[in-house]
């Protein structure tokens, strides 16, 4: 559900991908880098009184389709599941997916699973880890989530809240590597997560370079022409993730009404 058909020849154009970030059962909107095991340090930008169900309805009746669902920390499994049978098929879900409940997830409505950690026994990349998680749900129902932070000029894997670095860069070599077995990818940049102070340019730029499958990039967006940044720094071949910025999200710069119509506009442009 998450390609749009384009005419030969017809360039594709970046899409908004919809989040449900969920933190102690609830929706929220969570300042990325804060996410750890204290979470008096944790800071929210946002908590919903609607439900997770109410949000994937939402994003069912305008179409969006390749959202995901993050469960940050446990306690979310039942709020992640109404999530999903409220739109089956039309939602991907990540948090805590282990080669033993990925298909458990598939069964209840997701359209994909997304991974991280669990890539990364020790914080080391396990190639052995990603192929059976591809023999166990399919290529094509898995998403590798390559969040990362910046150190120095390069992108370095994070995991466990974002809080863990891994020996895995993000470049063109890891990238080629990580689409063998899986049919897209979900980048959070998580030092500019939650922070509505601009997307990472030049890591959505290099994305453009590098992938050859779907890719979600999540951090930072703040106003509606960062969709059409996006478009233009990629190249259409990375979509974009709003959060905090969003009027649901009790933000204040982005109404999601505006976004949805610029990203159906931008679905059917030439």
């Amino acid at each position: 559900m998450t390609s749009t058909p384009h005419t030969p020849g017809q360039r594709r154009h970046s899409q908004f991908r919809p989040c449900i970030d969920l933190h102690g059962g609830v929706v929220k909107q969570i300042v990325g880098g804060t996410l750890g095991t204290d979470d008096s340090k944790l800071k929210t930008n946002f908590v919903a009184t609607q439900s997770p169900e109410e949000f994937a309805e939402m994003y069912r009746k305008n179409d969006l389709t390749g959202g995901h669902v993050i469960k940050l920390g446990p306690g979310n499994d039942q709020a992640a599941r109404k999530a999903l049978a409220a739109w089956p098929g039309g939602l991907q879900v990540g948090g805590g997916i282990q080669v033993s409940n990925a298909q458990e997830w598939i069964d209840a409505g997701a359209e994909k699973v997304i991974v991280t950690s669990a890539l990364f026994p020790n914080q080391k990349f396990s190639l052995e880890r990603l192929q059976e998680f591809a023999a166990v749900v399919s290529k094509e129902r898995l998403v590798v989530d390559v969040s990362c932070r910046k150190r120095g000029d390069k992108w370095i894997v994070a995991m466990n809240k974002w809080q863990d670095l891994t020996d895995m860069e993000v470049n063109q070599e890891s990238i080629s590597l990580l689409e063998q077995y899986c049919s897209e990818l979900l980048i959070h940049a998580a030092d500019v997560e939650g922070l509505c102070q601009g997307i990472d340019e030049e890591l959505v730029q290099k994305l453009g370079k590098w992938v050859s499958i779907p890719c979600t990039y999540a951090g930072g967006a703040r106003e509606l022409a960062d969709l059409e940044l996006v478009d233009r720094l990629s190249q259409g071949k990375v979509d974009l993730t709003y959060g905090s910025a969003l009027d649901i999200f009790g933000g204040k710069t982005v109404k999601f009404d505006d976004l949805v119509k610029l990203n159906f506009s931008m679905r059917h442009s030439p």
